[in-house]
């Protein structure tokens, strides 16, 4: 399967005091590639919630951080999907610079009903 590409461009609120990325914002990052990946297959949030009282959760996360991004760098966060089971869906999500892997993110999605 082909990854879902989504771009982020670094802002100030992103870095640190040295303008590189804090650790925890490319979980955000991810968590929009997710979410407009998700949403280029046709499964939206919100209408997974308001047709089907469905969600879909973080149910196990890991990070390897491999280079820093920096202030106003133009990222890529590739999201490929792994493996779907019956309420699961395993993805790797890689965040890049140009051809540089910054980041890879291997997590597993629940789907939960509200």
């Amino acid at each position: 399967m082909t990854p879902h590409r989504h771009a982020v461009r670094v802002y100030y609120d992103d870095t640190d005091a040295g303008g590189i990325v804090y650790h925890a914002n490319y979980l955000r990052f991810a968590e929009r590639g997710r979410t407009e990946a998700l949403r280029d297959m046709g499964v939206p949030h919100a209408d997974m919630t308001a047709l089907h009282g469905l969600f879909f959760m973080v149910r196990r996360i890991k990070v390897d951080y491999l280079a820093p991004a920096r202030l106003d760098d133009s990222l890529i966060v590739e999201t490929t999907t792994l493996a779907v089971g019956g309420a699961t869906v395993d993805l790797r999500q890689d965040v890049l610079r140009d051809t540089v892997l910054l980041a890879r993110v291997e997590l597993q999605l629940v789907c939960g009903r509200i």
